[in-house]
């Protein structure tokens, strides 16, 4: 795998083009403090300031237009930081010969020089340093501003996007799982439901009741809807473990600074919500901001701010259940109905922490394999396994630079397919995402990795996050896929029925045959 913090030279042939402009003066701004206790973050600045360009072009291509000029702004910063720097410079020079010319007037019990420093002499030294002190103090506050701005801004860049990233809103084919159940439409005499239908019909899902109780884009899960559920996590993390996945039960509320170190705003460019903020009690008004997580993944990163790894630990493969919330702003319609777009649903979420690429190919051959490539594909395999062992048929997608999100270099979705959404997208609904996130969140949140061969050196580990089974949708492809018109049933799949008592398939009754 090609380094992804090339030279500025190999930056250019990186994405082909540079953007060059003068830096613009509005940029988002944060929507919480930062807290005392928070790591710190290490962004690599420089690599920032010495390539502009392709960090300007990179915003453009990942539909983050308004930080595009944030990196010319952080190289003029910069430059303004210098100015300042080679400036104090100078008057801290001539603080220094003043102190000397007070220590000796003072010390010295030569007549002579006790003549020369008279006390008009004196005075005029004094009130010359103090003057050099108070340019000083204010050249310092300005310097701590700039350097402060700076951080702002870099922080909130995304990661560079890979090699293999499609720039635009295209995304590349690169497989499919299962044989499609209906190729050639208009040759099946195969009646598709959507799952909400079949939900009904079997009584396992209630969205009106969730309606008068938490509003629209919430639901109950019934009877064998829920023991469905179930069964799909606990299959999920059967196959993870087997991969010596270690599973963990992280907390669902996090600190905003960590929900943003791992590359999510509370709020997006436009104001509008995408997580949701936890409102505090007046006597909590001083405490630092709450927000419910969008996935495990931030609060499996966050477990490791402000650590230090040991080499031997990676590659650290964790698996975690979560409920998981998403204020999913945006307009209601095909894309909303049922359970393919809600506010809350359980998600088996798989977190690694891998050896940066630039730690060397010993390191590799003696873990294995331990590279954010090869874990990359483990993830893959593992979101394939189940989504095969399913029944379900899915294309997998190298995703374009506009589908990304700020903490990805590189992602697949896998896509399945619904009968429901035929008119839109041609059936297909995402259902599993694995990112490449190289240092960007270590380094927001201060993970270290002490490089043994390096002579103990200090790095940033890479990240990477995929979904194993996120339930909602996974369920809706299910009950789509397996439903059987002729008895008003759907099979379960045969991998879950160990974890359903057994159970082969969720029966309903046609109408006029009994009542459900």
């Amino acid at each position: 795998m090609k380094p992804l913090k090339p030279s500025f030279v190999d930056c250019t042939a990186y994405r082909g083009r540079l953007l060059y402009g003068r830096p613009g003066s509005h940029y988002p701004h944060r929507k919480y403090t930062r807290p005392s206790f928070a790591p710190k973050p290490a962004i690599d600045i420089k690599h920032i300031r010495q390539a502009p360009g392709l960090y300007s072009q990179n915003c453009i291509d990942r539909n983050y237009v308004a930080h595009k000029d944030a990196p010319w702004k952080i190289k003029e910063l910069h430059e303004e930081w210098l100015a300042l720097q080679l400036n104090a410079r100078g008057l801290r020079e001539r603080n220094n010969k003043l102190r000397k010319q007070l220590a000796n007037a003072s010390g010295s019990l030569d007549e002579d020089v006790v003549k020369v420093a008279q006390a008009e002499n004196r005075d005029a030294i004094i009130k010359e340093a103090k003057q050099l002190k108070t340019e000083l103090s204010g050249i310092e506050e300005t310097e701590a501003r700039l350097q402060e701005e700076i951080q702002s801004l870099a922080e909130d860049l995304p990661n560079l996007s890979s090699t293999h990233t499609p720039v635009g809103t295209v995304p590349d084919v690169v497989g499919y799982i299962n044989n499609h159940p209906e190729p050639v439409p208009s040759e099946s005499d195969r009646v598709w439901r959507s799952h909400v239908h079949i939900g009904a019909e079997l009584g396992i899902m209630d969205f009106s009741g969730a309606a008068q109780t938490s509003g629209w884009g919430w639901y109950f899960l019934l009877k064998e809807g829920a023991m469905l559920e179930q069964a799909l996590v606990q299959y999920a993390l059967a196959v993870a473990r087997k991969r010596s996945w270690k599973q963990v039960a992280p907390p669902s509320l996090v600190y905003s600074h960590i929900a943003s170190a791992c590359g999510f705003q509370p709020r997006d460019q436009n104001g509008e919500q995408q997580i949701y903020a936890i409102e505090q009690a007046e006597k909590d008004k001083a405490k630092p901001s709450l927000v419910l997580a969008g996935t495990a993944e931030i609060p499996l990163a966050g477990m490791k701010a402000g650590q230090t790894l040991e080499d031997s630990e990676l590659p650290l493969k964790t698996v975690g259940v979560s409920r998981c919330y998403r204020a999913e702003a945006g307009a209601r319609g095909v894309d909303t109905k049922g359970l393919y777009r809600v506010h809350e649903f359980t998600k088996v979420e798989m977190f690694a922490w891998v050896l940066p690429e630039n730690a060397g190919e010993d390191y590799f051959t003696s873990s294995g394999g331990s590279t954010s490539e090869a874990v990359f594909e483990e993830m893959l395999s593992i979101q394939t396994e189940i989504l095969e062992s399913l029944g379900l048929h899915c294309r997998i997608l190298e995703m374009p630079t506009t589908d990304l999100g700020a903490s990805a270099t590189r992602k697949r979705d896998i896509e399945a397919f619904f009968p429901s959404r035929r008119e839109q997208d041609d059936g297909w609904g995402e259902v599993t995402s694995t990112s490449m996130c190289t240092d960007y969140q270590s380094r927001r949140l201060h993970t270290r990795v002490r490089l043994e061969k390096a002579g103990r050196k200090l790095d940033f580990p890479y990240t990477l996050n995929g979904t194993a089974l996120a339930v909602p949708r996974v369920l809706a492809a299910i009950l789509e896929n397996h439903w059987d018109e002729r008895d008003y049933s759907v099979a379960i799949p045969e991998v879950l029925r160990p974890f359903m008592g057994g159970l082969e398939k969720i029966q309903g009754h046609k109408q006029g045959t009994g009542s459900y």
